[in-house]
């Protein structure tokens, strides 16, 4: 089936028995090139029926032997061709049924007629190139051979498989390194030429680098900028072949705030927004608006929406009497804008005007005289030793609370000090002695009129043992 082009002589002979590289079929129709004799060459089938057998030769192809005449010898096969070559074997294919004949100058590829009309022989040697033929066999006898014009080349696999893309970096930001990967799943020599196109155009080697490797292609933007984006094409060609993969790049950065704002309405706690979209979306779709409040006398700022996508709203729970000022932002992947629009004027919370109706009722008259609700009680004390004696009293207005001893007012003496706190009117006598006791006499008097209650005080000295 294949012939090897090399400047060799050909054999003269059948007789020669120099020993050749032969393929040897396997059983699933393919052939593993194994050492042969000449002897072995000039064999020829016997089998009936019409079948093909192959052979190759690494000289250019010599006469063949002419079978019998016969009206049952059959033609020559038709449109012999090469479906596949590799490092180290071959696949060749044909219309018709074929047989390989062996000559003193071709080399057998199978040794038996076979019935299929395709053939893989392996195991043969990088770098060299091969002739080949097949003949269709019959009962009748063997045809002319079909011989292929041009000899097949054994050499390196040359990958075919598609381009793959892979990125690094989907999307750039301005001033920012943009690194897109292109991996090229190739394989085979020479290496593949990779060459990029930017919307068409050939890059531009100041700002742009691109570097090749034997599987893949990285390109390199320093300070990305807007006109940056766009589509790049990867065109790779190797022996003849061309692949094209492509990506879509967008370079973005913040937005610019939103063009203007204004306040609608104020009602009750709530005030009614509205605002214009951003001239600048930073080249891409914008996220939504962050809406924030502030009131005049603290001037601290509080977000109230985040990521609201129409341009008005409503702010609602302000408090009465504050007066309040709005802004917006803008946001994008990039974040929020730098900048906010403010509005320039004040929305006054206003009071609402409340008119109090007084109830009617009658005042009551809580005056009264002086009234003990808890007299005095007798009390023994022991010399040397303070005391203090208790009483409650009710009277509107507040009552002047007098004490007495023995029918004569004690205010005014050191020994005594008089206290009168919600009612509660207290004596305290420092020290106490004999000459201490006697009737004690407490005596409130108002302008309604006055009362008093009375006590006795006895001093006894301790026991003496």
């Amino acid at each position: 089936m294949t012939g090897k082009a090399t400047s060799e002589a050909p054999v003269s002979g059948p007789e020669e028995t120099t020993p050749a590289k032969v393929p040897i079929t396997e059983p699933s129709g393919e052939v593993v090139t194994s050492e042969s004799t000449g002897q072995e060459q000039a064999q020829e089938p016997q089998e009936p029926g019409s079948q093909a057998l192959g052979s190759i030769a690494p000289t250019a192809p010599a006469a063949t032997k002419s079978a019998p005449p016969s009206e049952d010898v059959p033609s020559a096969p038709l449109k012999l061709t090469v479906e596949d070559v590799s490092h180290s074997s071959l696949t060749a294919m044909c219309w018709s049924s074929a047989e390989r004949e062996v000559t003193s100058e071709w080399v057998p590829v199978n040794a038996q007629p076979i019935m299929v009309t395709q053939q893989t022989m392996r195991n043969l040697a990088l770098g060299d190139k091969f002739f080949l033929r097949v003949t269709a066999v019959s009962s009748a006898g063997s045809g002319p051979p079909a011989v292929l014009d041009k000899p097949v080349h054994i050499q390196e696999i040359i990958g075919k498989a598609p381009l793959h893309l892979q990125l690094s970096i989907p999307n750039g930001t301005h001033g920012q390194v943009v690194l897109p990967r292109m991996a090229l799943l190739c394989q085979g020599k020479p290496k593949p030429q990779a060459s990029w196109t930017h919307n068409g155009h050939e890059l531009d080697s100041k700002r742009v680098n691109v570097r090749s490797g034997d599987q893949d292609s990285i390109l390199f933007i320093r300070s990305a900028q807007r006109c940056d984006s766009g589509r790049y094409e990867l065109t790779v060609r190797l022996e003849g072949l061309e692949a094209k993969a492509t990506i879509d790049i967008l370079v973005i950065e913040k937005p610019g705030p939103p063009s203007s704002i204004k306040i609608l309405d104020v009602w009750g706690c709530n005030a009614a927004l509205e605002w214009t979209p951003p001239q600048d979306t930073g080249n891409t779709e914008l996220l939504g608006y962050t809406v924030q409040k502030a009131d005049k006398k603290t001037g601290q700022w509080f977000t109230v929406l985040e990521r609201y996508h129409p341009t008005s709203c409503t702010v609602s729970d302000l408090i009465i009497g504050n007066s309040y000022s709005f802004r917006v932002f803008s946001e994008n992947l990039c974040g929020l804008s730098d900048s906010a629009t403010t509005t320039k004027e004040l929305a006054h919370i206003q009071k609402t005007e409340i008119t109090a109706k007084p109830r009617e009722f009658t005042e009551r008259d809580f005056s009264e005289a002086p009234s003990f609700t808890q007299p005095l009680a007798d009390h023994t004390s022991t010399p040397g030793y303070s005391t203090q004696l208790f009483c409650s009293v009710r009277a509107s207005p507040k009552p002047k609370i007098i004490w007495m001893k023995n029918k004569m007012n004690i205010q005014g003496d050191p020994k005594y000090r008089a206290m009168s706190e919600q009612g509660i009117c207290t004596l305290e006598i420092r020290k106490t002695s004999p000459f201490d006791a006697g009737v004690y006499t407490c005596k409130a008097i108002n302008v309604l009129g006055e009362a008093s209650v009375d006590c006795r005080l006895e001093v006894k000295a301790s026991a003496t043992h």
